[in-house]
């Protein structure tokens, strides 16, 4: 008997993947650089500012509304579309934000975290060849997206340090094989918000091309001292945007999973089709929260977006300290650092060498790009502001020891 075992043969989708770090070669799930990171930091004890989520619970408001909402009994399956009280309190955001008028009826879907409602509208609008156009570096779930629908991924250029994209780039870019332009403004992982004249430039080309602007708005309410502009408020947008968006981000509920898209009434039922078969529904008791804080003053939205950026300016002096290049993020959660300037090339070594160096881990930015572009990014890192005070003292203390060695 032979001990031959053939490779798993891999769909092209999964060799795409593998690209992005989802598979190994032989078909297994193969280890990311977060997963490595976190470890690491258990490891060693290291603070780890590789993962951006909030270590400290979002407003009381938000939390006792869930509780409440568990008591009052609101545990089975909620509507397919979600809550009505959601679905009006994200009409009612829309418009007392940025001045849309959103149909809460037909022109809103509630999904399982902005992660879902990225899937469910790139598989609802994606066919084998088609195009979707990101921005580089991105948010690690674009890349495999487009790969599972059987799209072709390609990609703007945003450059250390300032983050603007090239517009003539842009514009070779985009192409009657476009299908969605999907578009991360404030963006992960470089904290940039685009400006007007990009924008514009975006609603053209779709416009040309007959391409749907998909947009990831999850940062929207955390911008520091830059104004967000919704690309649906720009002209021509409205009719052929998906604005997606979550709570995790504003109400440090990340676990919650809650999430939502708006966008006209019959690209609402085309995702839907899809949405219904991942996850049908979610966090029944968690909708009339995020429900509850989407109505919370405008106070506790500029409050949050100014005590985060306290935070990015204490990690900042930190890493300043420590000899890095700073690029100062207009929103989000991270911040990017060149490591060139302490004798690194390659960001992803300085991470695995950090823990021993300073006892902090960060997360090398070529994880956000695709393989044959990483040579502009090798030397960058992202780092999450998104901690307690107290932690990112102790961690730009440990830095700043790192500087003056």
């Amino acid at each position: 008997m032979s001990d031959f075992s053939p490779a798993p043969r891999l769909r092209p989708w999964q060799r795409t993947a593998a690209g992005v770090g989802l598979l190994a070669a032989d078909g297994s799930i193969a280890t990311t650089i977060f997963a490595e990171m976190s470890a690491l930091a258990t490891r060693t004890g290291a603070i780890n500012l590789g993962q951006g989520f909030p270590d400290e619970d979002g407003p009381v408001e938000v939390l006792e509304a869930a509780r409440q909402a568990i008591a009052d009994g609101v545990n089975q399956y909620p509507p397919g579309i979600g809550a009505p009280v959601l679905r009006e309190a994200i009409a009612a955001h829309q418009a007392r934000w940025y001045g849309l008028d959103v149909d809460a009826a037909s022109e809103v879907l509630v999904t399982a975290g902005a992660t879902e409602a990225l899937a469910a509208t790139i598989l609802a609008l994606v066919d084998e060849g088609d195009e979707v156009v990101t921005f580089e570096p991105w948010y690690d779930a674009y890349a495999a997206l487009v790969a599972r629908a059987g799209g072709v991924h390609r990609t703007v250029a945003l450059h250390f340090p300032d983050w603007r994209p090239d517009l003539a780039e842009l514009e070779a870019a985009v192409t009657d094989r476009t299908r969605i332009i999907l578009v991360n403004s404030p963006h992960n992982p470089t904290g940039t918000v685009l400006d007007d004249d990009v924008l514009d430039r975006i609603v053209e080309l779709a416009v040309q091309h007959d391409a749907v602007i998909v947009t990831d708005e999850v940062y929207e309410h955390l911008a520091f001292g830059v104004a967000h502009r919704p690309i649906a408020t720009r002209p021509g947008a409205r009719d052929r945007t998906i604005t997606i968006s979550s709570g995790g981000k504003t109400f440090s509920t990340t676990g919650w999973k809650i999430g939502w898209l708006t966008a006209p009434a019959h690209l609402v039922t085309s995702v839907l089709a899809v949405k219904q078969y991942l996850t049908y529904v979610n966090g029944a008791p968690f909708q009339p929260a995020i429900a509850a804080g989407l109505a919370l003053p405008d106070a506790f939205f500029t409050d949050a977006a100014a005590a985060l950026q306290a935070k990015r300016d204490l990690l900042a002096a930190g890493l300043e300290a420590a000899g890095l290049t700073v690029s100062l993020p207009d929103a989000g959660y991270f911040i990017v650092a060149d490591a060139a300037p302490l004798g690194y090339d390659d960001g992803a070594a300085l991470c695995r060498d950090l823990p021993a160096l300073a006892g902090v881990v960060g997360v090398p930015v070529t994880a956000f790009v695709h393989a044959d572009r990483q040579g502009a990014y090798r030397s960058l890192v992202r780092f999450a502001f998104c901690k307690r005070r107290e932690v990112l003292e102790e961690a730009s203390s440990r830095l700043a020891r790192l500087g003056s060695r």
